[in-house]
């Protein structure tokens, strides 16, 4: 329990529902949802919208979108929203072109958005009130303004230079050439305008008629080789969700092209390593066990429907046992990278309902505000989803026409005895497994609450340094250095996460929210 004397939030506590996301006005959307008698897919869908106007430079309707939603009777279902690459696409075209890597403001960056197929296919399936209702806040912000939040202000200071480089996005995301402050109004009414179209006709007026043409003309005008039937042809699975067991629970994910699996590598093996270690062997130890199964992924995920990715092998509690064999206290282990991936950008948000429903949700246009190509009349940002894939000839995750890139954002889902127990997740692009298997290997492993697992500092290493917040002393710098690490101090955030737990026994639901963001949780 948290003795209240450090900086810190207090968890929220509810026995009726609850909602967790990044920001304050995505809150209270889907709180005002819930108490208007909608659903948790409902809820979160509402949060998601408000989210494409409050932190655009996070998510939006040109991106994709993950989601795993426990319905109250039990069982996990797993929708996948990943876009695919135009049929025009080509990695053979892009190495004539000696490039080796598929930059972040190129149309070969803007894979077809997948977020609004998947948005309507859920709500069409799980979700109790009319579209319009749901995208009434987010309508009304992007047509009043919406308030710039703080932790949104940094983000805006930090990448306004792409902004600025960007021709089509500089005029509609920058206040008179500046980035937007905290305080700051943020309007996009052409964004408005094309939710009010996706509320009254679904997907197929995203993905048909002006939007589409719209998006297509214009990445058509700057060498992109997207056609209206690429949109069109653009659906979200409905996939079988991947396990593994930790600490007495059941915990989820989405299976491949998403980096899911790879959390549960990493939980698999700092389940093998045991041991009550102090927080220096733990940030060590998680270092080791992510640089071994990043090279696993990196090797490995991709697209399952092009590619046979061997999922039982990855899933492997022996897989894991070997693994962790190499891994000393000691010595870090010596690691050379297939590749390396940028920190990108993304909002994650979990909502639990009245009736026990309870849906983990993640979107995300990749880097920050996307490939910053903006289709300007009908308001959407595309994202840049695209440089994730490969351009190595032959590949798991080469470039392909019609191909899923591997994909960072990943929602979890902690399960027992066949229920939900809690959705949660932790943003931040490539470090999401490793933020997944970190927050859970605090709560479930080390006896942590949720909210005071959020409030620890975080560490990465993943080809090359290993990056410490600067909530971790330099003594802890000092250790890790000595045992061979090289040691860099983070330049920002380590991701930002949310989790409602569920209380069976007591019937209580518990809230907590990252304090790297803006956001809380809200329930009663």
């Amino acid at each position: 329990m948290s003795p209240f004397q450090n900086p810190g939030r207090s968890a929220v506590y509810g026995d009726t529902h609850m909602a967790a996301t990044s920001h304050p006005m995505a809150s209270t959307a889907a709180y005002s949802i819930l108490e208007a008698g909608g659903n948790a897919v409902d809820a979160a869908l509402a949060a998601s919208a408000v989210l494409c106007v409050a932190e655009p430079h996070m998510t939006g309707i040109g991106g994709d979108c993950f989601v795993l939603y426990a319905p109250a009777g039990g069982g996990v279902v797993a929708l996948n929203g990943s876009g695919r690459a135009p049929g025009g696409a080509s990695a053979a075209r892009l190495r004539e072109q000696d490039l080796s890597e598929i930059a972040d403001a190129s149309p070969d960056a803007v894979t077809v958005p997948g977020a609004v197929d998947a948005w309507c296919r859920l709500h069409g399936d799980y979700g109790s009130l009319p579209l319009d209702q749901l995208f009434a806040p987010a309508i009304a912000l992007a047509e009043k303004g919406c308030v710039i939040a703080p932790r949104v202000a940094y983000d805006w200071q930090t990448h306004h230079q792409k902004l600025s480089d960007s021709l089509s996005a500089c005029d509609a995301f920058l206040n008179d050439g500046l980035p937007f402050i905290a305080g700051d109004r943020f309007e996009n009414p052409a964004l408005a305008a094309t939710f009010r179209k996706i509320a009254s006709k679904g997907r197929s007026a995203f993905y048909e008629g002006e939007v589409a043409e719209d998006i297509v003309n214009f990445l058509q005008s700057i060498g992109g080789s997207h056609n209206l039937e690429d949109f069109a042809s653009q659906t979200s699975d409905y996939v079988d969700p991947i396990s593994t067991a930790y600490q007495s629970h059941e915990i989820f994910e989405c299976p491949p092209n998403g980096q899911g699996v790879i959390a549960l590598l990493i939980l698999n093996i700092l389940e093998q390593l045991g041991g009550d270690y102090d927080e220096a062997d733990h940030v060590h130890l998680l270092a080791e066990a992510t640089k071994m199964a990043y090279a696993e992924r990196d090797f490995y995920v991709a697209d399952p429907d092009l590619v046979d990715i061997p999922l039982e092998m990855l899933l492997s509690k022996d897989t894991a046992r070997q693994i962790a064999a190499e891994i000393t206290l000691d010595r870090v282990r010596p690691y050379t990278p297939i590749s390396e991936v940028e920190h990108k950008d993304t909002v994650y948000l979990c909502v639990v309902d009245k009736d026990g429903n309870a849906i983990s949700f993640i979107n995300s246009l990749f880097n920050a505000f996307g490939s910053t190509l903006y289709a300007q009349t009908s308001g959407v940002l595309l994202h840049s989803r695209g440089t994730g894939f490969n351009l190595l000839e032959g590949h798991f995750n080469e470039l392909a026409p019609g191909k899923r890139p591997l994909h960072t954002i990943i929602p979890g889902m902690v399960m027992q005895d066949g229920r939900a127990i809690a959705p949660f997740g932790v943003m931040g692009g490539q470090y999401q497994a490793t933020g997944h298997a970190n927050f859970l290997s605090r709560v479930l492993g080390r006896g942590l609450s949720v909210q005071e697992a959020l409030d620890q500092p975080r560490s990465f290493a993943y080809g090359g340094p290993l990056a410490l917040e600067s909530g971790y002393d330099e003594a802890i710098a000092t250790d890790m250095s000595a045992r061979g690490h090289q040691v860099v101090r983070s330049s920002g955030p380590l991701g930002a996460g949310q989790i409602v737990w569920i209380d069976r026994k007591r019937g209580v639901l518990i809230g907590a929210s990252d304090p790297r963001k803006d956001g809380f949780a809200i329930g009663r």
